[in-house]
């Protein structure tokens, strides 16, 4: 998931830089979905990972 975020976000840079900033805010706005999405389960992960062997 990280992977597509960052994906996202060169395709957002990249069509910033050539004037489709209907594009660009549009990918930006995915990118920060995506990476949102990922900080969460990554804790969700953590929290929940750890647990004792019985």
């Amino acid at each position: 998931m990280l992977y597509y975020a960052i994906v996202f976000l060169v395709i957002a840079l990249v069509a910033g830089f050539f004037g489709f900033f209907g594009i660009a805010g549009l990918a930006a706005s995915i990118a920060k979905i995506l990476f949102v999405v990922f900080i969460i389960l990554f804790i969700v992960s953590l929290i929940f990972g750890r647990r004792r062997p019985l």
